[in-house]
């Protein structure tokens, strides 16, 4: 400054500086003695500050300022919660063995006279481990090398005073020192006093504790010496938590032999890391303290305390995340540390007097102070005044005046866009009003400042507005929207609010004929797949039927722990002729079935049966084929059967017939047993063996077989030579569609009984094998019937699999999925919740086509109002509430008592006493059928996606919108619903042909019409280029269209994974940030045409940061999300450019589909990348942090309705967060999903910084580990 700045006379050549520190004098680092005498004396110390400051103005030729306002700088910038840590006494420094060695075998060679130092101080400071490790650094390799070279450098400066011989001794010593560290034995770090220092024990400890379990965490841990943070660096990669990920942060200049290095790049590389969460924990030097741009901190601790003010100043402010802490670590008893903090607290207090105490001329006022005098000496400054009312319009009240116009036109959500242009030093500033304003723009007058020349715009705007009588004489806006009346929570409907509805039980076939006696009958024949699996021999049954069943899927049977088989039902095409002799035999074996398997007994009357059973022959497959259905009846079983009310025994039977029967008790419904062989050694009045199966009656084999009451046991006389009977009791199981559990195992089966008292069934054993699982063959049967009812209600086709899943509600909180599933009904199989997700998704797409069809010159408001309005849940719920599609969802899993059959009187078994078919009630959520709704157009959807046929998912939507907004019954509707607009028909220019040529050169498409795709490309800035409109209108298509391919990818490739999960990864494919990354990918950014330079320069800037990110990801596909936030424009032009060649293809989605395989697939093969990206959605971050970060299991998110003060209908909706029964953050939105979403964002600022040790002592959380693991493993995700 002196010797240049000073003597240059010219003051417009001298350089102009603003620099900005933390502080701007340290006293205590800086000028002579003096002064820093004079500070330690002088009570004023703010004078010191002040006297030394003048100097360094003077030395500098500069001024010192701050802001005017220091309140609210604190309160803008989060001050961490500042905490001293105490550690035990250190020891002095000394030497490990290791160190000891060294000396007495290298201590003469000065080359590590440096490491020797190093070595005594680490054993004092972090422990003899580390103290060791120094020598392992310094002796590897590259260093050894590195000194080698050094001692030869050294050597030939000073050749002349040595011999050789000593260059190549010290160089042979060198070697041996290497060779002698390389084979000692270091060992790993032991975690106690003479391994680790007190001091290196305390921080461990506190690690431990922020990282114990999964966390968000950041900590950076600040030290003096690079040796140091490379010490601990590799010391906590061994003895840290599993969830710390420590990294070292230190300078980029060359240090002493054992010291390290890092290069600019990867410093930059670390922060990458650090800022991702690769990294968690920084050992750094003051390198971090400044100038390096570092993510904020959860927790900052000083292993070594600063030195200066400054360093305190400038390490606490990395520490600037809510809730942060900023640890001192300081030796108990050390009156150094303990002044060292004294000072900085009181030297931060005098730097704030110092600079309360500078002149006014010192205090910078900010942009206003400056605006207000520019608009005071504004020579061209207006005001307007209203001739009726008087209101008065300046330059500062017409910016809200113009923004209050634009909030009220159609397309209000868009503001106003200020141009800027420079010319001849001054700034002419057009505002561009949002399309459907009656005025387009409004150029205002040159000014030198950017701020006036904005205002001189809006005052221009609105003059010309209330000239034009669209501001009235208050200068309030003559446009109002008119918003639909089911608008924000009245097109929403509360998960919680539910009503009774009947619900079928049985479906409408059986009811077609019955009432008369058949005359021919249709065969559905029921097999296992894996019939070994069952344990014991079965053989199939024939569903015999009045009309044909259709073909139906298998169902899953568990049949024993972890052996299944699916049950395949086979409906043979052609019926037969049923004598009425024969069907009178059929129905004494299907009514025998009851009897003796299920203990009941019903009336004999073939005209109310709605369905018969039968034995199928063997072999029947080999005759399957003759389509002669009668044939394959076992009639000589049913003959059988119908003459005989069971088999015979006497005691002249052979011993091998009394093998594979089934026995039924006389007097104890709930006892079966198939007999598998007599056991000669035993007679009945022996001892029950050990291994039965438990019974009222234990003394005798012959007391464990009767189960008479005891007067009636009284007179019953056994005879005392018949055989016992080894054989399997039978487990009164119905439901064979859950899964066969370890406690129903360990049920004993083993039964000893004699012939006697039993009665033998008519029925073969394999046949009344294969009956015990009859009951969920037909109430899977007849669930798939009742969904196919659903469909034949909306004229709807579909899979009758996918069909019974969308109609399928499996607990009372389907849709909670982040919470315990309420009164689950197991063995339901799939429910709606996935083919909702992929149906809403269908919803979106197919109106947004129809809306745009339509009405293809309304604004994108009206756009997202008109499709509102169809897709809300409110008039799904309403369409199905008048269609009566509530008594076809099922609520109610298997049940035993609804799956006889109807019609028929029962009069014998539990429940013969009721008269007359009940009716049967269940409770819906108003959301549950609305959300039934959308799984059936999934369904739909998913029934034909094998052909790419999506006709019956677009007569879905027809059917359950029920809107003249959406009439087409098939996908070739909706292109003979478009009428191509003028714009889209007129000569294209060479422009937009050469625009056209460049697009099919990069994405392979020709378009047919240039002038829409140049549509794609013009800015909202532009409302009209040339006649051609902004792309908000194919913005809005594309948007759906892509969305639906998303989804379509996801869904299919993931096909285990919930709602919750697909949402949130299709986040990441729809993301502004990913497609803006694409456009950059695919060059769109250079086609768009706008007005104005701001739009230019953001595109731009972007542009260049997200390009620099691929070219430094080493190929990762994830590279865009460490891009910078983009510009809006780019993603819209990318979804603008999909709605317009959707619309040029006339309608073929297969092009949207070839552009998703093309340039969006490769991105997206592997999701797990982005799970990162996905957890950032408030709800499923909160439950990551409660479960895996602090390890608690006992919370909950809940939504819940608010009536309005009438009562009469929702306004909004109350979210509460609770953990362990305390609400800690509660809020109210118009939806469930909006309440939640921010409830959770104010959970998470509640929980910000805690760490778990701190969480359990708040909350009193004591949940363990097991607990946890299942509340997190078993539960699953949802569209919240």
């Amino acid at each position: 400054m002196k010797d240049y700045y000073i003597d240059e006379e010219d003051r417009t050549k001298r350089p102009k500086i603003l620099g900005m520190t933390a502080s701007p004098v340290d006293v205590r680092s800086n000028f002579d003695r003096t002064a820093k005498y004079d500070f330690c004396l002088c009570p004023n110390m703010s004078a010191v500050y002040l006297r030394v400051s003048r100097e360094l103005e003077v030395m500098l030729h500069s001024q010192i300022a701050t802001t005017a306002d220091l309140a609210l700088l604190r309160t803008s910038v989060s001050r961490p919660n500042e905490i001293v840590v105490k550690y035990g006494k250190l020891q002095y420094p000394y030497s490990t063995r290791l160190c000891q060695e060294m000396e007495a075998r290298y201590g003469h060679m000065e080359t590590l006279s440096k490491i020797f130092t190093y070595s005594r101080k680490a054993a004092s400071e972090l422990g003899e481990w580390c103290a060791d490790q120094i020598w392992s650094f310094a002796m590897a390799e590259r260093q050894a090398i590195k000194a080698e070279r050094q001692i030869e450098k050294t050597f030939n400066n000073e050749r002349k005073h040595k011999p050789v011989e000593m260059l190549d001794a010290e160089l042979r010593d060198l070697r041996e020192a290497q060779t002698f560290v390389k084979e000692w034995t270091f060992g790993e770090p032991a975690i106690d006093i003479k391994s680790l220092s007190s001091k290196t024990i305390v921080l461990r400890q506190y690690l431990n504790f922020i990282y114990e379990r999964p966390t968000n965490a950041r900590c950076i841990v600040f030290v003096d010496q690079r040796y140091t943070a490379r010490l601990l660096g590799d010391l906590f990669a061994r003895i840290g938590s599993k969830h710390l990920r420590p990294g070292i942060l230190i300078g980029t200049g060359f240090g002493d032999m054992g010291d390290v290095k890092l290069s600019f790049k990867e410093q930059m590389m670390v922060l990458h890391k650090f800022k991702k969460g690769d990294l968690n924990c920084l050992f750094a030097t003051s390198v971090a303290e400044e100038g390096l741009d570092i993510p904020d901190c959860n927790l900052v601790i000083r292993f070594n305390l600063y030195s200066t003010l400054i360093q305190y100043i400038q390490s606490r402010g990395r520490a600037r995340h809510a809730a942060s802490k900023y640890l001192h670590m300081v030796e108990d008893g050390n009156g150094v540390h303990f002044q060292a903090l004294k000072d900085v607290r009181q030297g931060e207090d005098v730097m704030r007097q110092f600079c309360e105490s500078l002149p006014s001329d010192r205090l910078l006022q900010g942009n206003d102070a400056d605006l207000d005098s520019a608009l005071v000496k504004e020579k061209n400054f207006r005001t307007f005044v209203d001739p009726v009312s008087g209101a008065k319009l300046n330059y500062i009240s017409s910016l809200a005046v113009l923004g209050h116009f634009a909030s009220c036109l159609p397309a209000g959500s868009s503001p106003p866009t200020f141009v800027l242009t420079a010319e001849h030093g001054q700034y002419t500033c057009e505002v561009v009003l949002p399309e459907g304003s009656p005025l387009h723009s409004a150029k205002g007058r040159p000014s030198l400042k950017k701020m006036i020349a904005k205002r001189s715009a809006a005052f221009e705007a609105c003059v010309l507005l209330r000239k034009g009588g669209h501001l009235d004489e208050n200068l309030m806006s003559t446009h109002h929207k008119h918003l639909p009346v089911m608008r924000n929570a009245h097109l929403a409907l509360g998960m919680n609010k539910s009503s009774s509805y009947g619900m079928k039980i049985k479906p409408r076939i059986w009811e077609i004929s019955r009432g008369s006696v058949p005359g021919s009958l249709f065969m559905t024949i029921l097999e296992l797949e894996h019939p070994e699996n069952l344990g014991r021999p079965s053989h199939p049954i024939a569903l015999l039927t009045r009309t044909r069943i259709p073909d139906l899927p298998s169902v899953l049977l568990h049949l024993q722990v972890k052996k299944t088989s699916n049950m395949i039902f086979t409906s043979l095409q052609d019926g037969f002729q049923i004598p009425k002799d024969s069907l009178s035999k059929l129905n004494s074996f299907t009514l025998r079935i009851y009897k003796d398997v299920f203990n009941k007994t019903f009336e004999t009357n073939e005209s109310a049966m709605s369905y018969w059973f039968a034995p199928v022959i063997e072999g029947f497959k080999g005759i399957i084929h003759e389509k002669k259905p009668e044939r394959l009846v076992d009639w000589t079983t049913v003959n059988y059967v119908d003459e005989n009310e069971g088999w015979k025994w006497d005691i002249e039977c052979p011993h091998d017939e009394l093998s594979d029967r089934y026995m039924v008790d006389r007097w104890d419904g709930g006892r079966r047993f198939f007999s598998i062989k007599v056991l000669p050694n035993l007679r009945p009045q022996d001892a029950v063996p050990d291994d039965a199966a438990p019974h009222k009656y234990m003394n005798t084999i012959i007391d464990y077989t009767v189960s008479l009451f005891s007067k009636s046991r009284q007179n019953a006389a056994w005879r005392q030579d018949q055989p016992v009977i080894y054989a399997h009791r039978i487990l009164h199981r119905l439901n064979w569609l859950d899964e066969y559990t370890e406690e129903e195992n360990k049920v004993k089966k083993n039964a000893y009984v004699c012939p006697e008292p039993l009665l033998f069934s008519a029925l073969p054993a394999s046949i009344a094998a294969m009956a015990y699982l009859l009951p969920s063959a037909i109430s899977r049967i007849e669930s798939y019937l009742i969904a196919l009812e659903t469909c034949d209600l909306l004229g709807l086709v579909i899979r009758p699999d996918l069909a019974l899943e969308a109609i399928t509600k499996d607990s009372d909180n389907t849709e909670e999925h982040r919470q315990e599933q309420i009164h689950l009904q197991r063995g339901m199989g799939k429910n709606y919740e996935r083919l909702e997700f992929i149906g809403d998704c269908f919803l979106k797409m197919a109106t947004s086509i129809s809306i745009f069809c339509i009405s293809p010159d309304n604004d994108e408001y009206e756009y997202h109002v008109r499709r509102m309005l169809l897709i809300c849940n409110k008039n799904l719920f309403n369409t199905a509430i008048d269609k009566k599609v509530y008594e076809y969802i099922r609520s109610v899993g298997f049940s035993r008592r609804t799956w006889y059959p109807q019609g028929i009187q029962l009069l014998g078994g539990k429940g013969f006493k009721k008269s007359g078919e009940e009716e049967y009630q269940h409770r819906l959520g108003d959301k549950t059928i609305a959300d039934v709704c959308e799984a059936l157009i999934g369904a739909a959807l998913l029934s034909y996606s094998d052909n790419v046929d999506m006709d019956m998912a677009v007569k879905a939507v027809t059917a359950l919108v029920s809107s003249s907004d959406h009439g087409v019954a098939q996908w070739a509707d909706y292109y003979k619903l478009y009428t191509k607009p003028t714009y889209q028909l007129a000569e294209a220019t060479a422009v937009q042909r050469n625009l056209a040529a460049q697009i099919e050169e990069r994405m392979g498409y020709r378009f047919r019409y240039p002038r829409l795709l140049m549509s794609a490309f013009v800015h909202p800035s532009l409302p009209s280029f040339g006649g051609i409109p902004c792309y908000q209108r194919l913005e809005f298509l594309g948007d759906s269209l892509l969305d639906m391919a998303c989804v379509n990818f996801i869904f299919h490739r993931h096909p285990g994974r919930d709602p919750q999960w697909l949402t949130e990864h299709k986040m990441a494919m729809v993301s502004n940030r990913f497609l803006a990354a694409l456009s950059v990918k695919l060059g769109f950014h250079k086609h768009i045409r706008f007005s104005g330079q701001l739009v230019e320069f953001q595109n731009r800037d972007y542009a260049m940061d997200v390009q620099e990110a691929e070219r430094d990801s080493n190929g990762a596909r994830d590279y865009w999300t460490t891009a910078k936030n983009p510009p809006k424009c780019l993603s819209d032009v990318v979804e603008a450019y999909l709605g317009a060649i959707f619309v040029d293809s006339e309608f073929d989605y297969s092009e949207i589909e070839r552009f998703f395989d093309d340039h969006i697939r490769w991105f997206f093969e592997d999701m797990s990348i982005y799970d990162t990206f996905a957890n950032n959605h408030p709800v499923t971050h909160l439950h990551n942090l409660l479960t895996l970060s602090l390890g608690c299991s006992d919370y909950r998110i809940m939504a819940s309705p608010i009536s309005n003060a009438a009562g009469t209908d929702i306004d909004h909706q109350v979210a509460v967060v609770m953990i362990h029964g305390e609400v800690v953050a509660s809020t109210t939105a118009a939806s469930s999903k909006s309440a939640k979403v921010k409830a959770s964002e104010k959970a998470l600022k509640e929980l910000s910084g805690l760490a778990p040790f701190e969480f359990r002592s708040k909350f009193g959380c004591g949940c363990t580990v097991e607990e946890v693991q299942e509340a997190h493993m078993g539960e699953v995700g949802t569209a919240i």
